[in-house]
């Protein structure tokens, strides 16, 4: 609650009482996608650094609008050279540990990239979204399963 109205110090301890709940229950935002290719597969990627098959995406830095931080992960990470706009699919959460993910799951379609391997992203897959291939994450079959209209939607990562 911030009210101007209240006392400097009261606002003080306020913030100070924020700054504490953030520490003990910490939240981080991720922007990913659902990237179409124009003939109706996906491109999943394999990370360097995890096991499996995911939604290309990553962090959105502080200040960053979520659209646009998704847009400057796809260019670093499978070379995105053109799409239409993003679109919203869902808002999703998931605990890792004392931390919160909020994980904002876009739609890119009619995507034009130029991968190139590297630091992060190893491999892409062009995936049939209703068939993944071996290797999936749970958590990417779920999403991909909501698009074909196969589950009903959820607010779990």
């Amino acid at each position: 609650m911030k009210d101007e109205r209240l006392p400097f110090h009261q606002r003080l301890l306020l913030a100070a009482a924020a700054s504490v709940r953030s520490l003990s229950s910490p939240v981080t935002f991720g922007a990913h996608a659902i990237v179409e290719d124009g003939q109706g597969r996906v491109i999943l990627v394999r990370h360097s650094y995890l096991k499996g098959l995911s939604f290309p995406g990553g962090g959105v830095s502080r200040g960053e609008q979520p659209d646009q931080a998704l847009l400057r992960e796809l260019r670093e990470e499978v070379g995105l050279l053109r799409s239409a706009p993003p679109q919203v699919f869902g808002l999703y959460t998931r605990r890792l540990g004392i931390a919160t993910n909020v994980i904002a799951l876009y739609r890119v379609r009619e995507a034009m990239i130029d991968f190139k391997p590297n630091l992060e992203i190893r491999e892409i897959v062009l995936a049939d979204p209703a068939n993944p291939p071996e290797g999936t994450l749970p958590a990417v079959r779920r999403r991909l399963a909501e698009l074909s209209g196969g589950a009903s939607p959820s607010h779990r990562w």
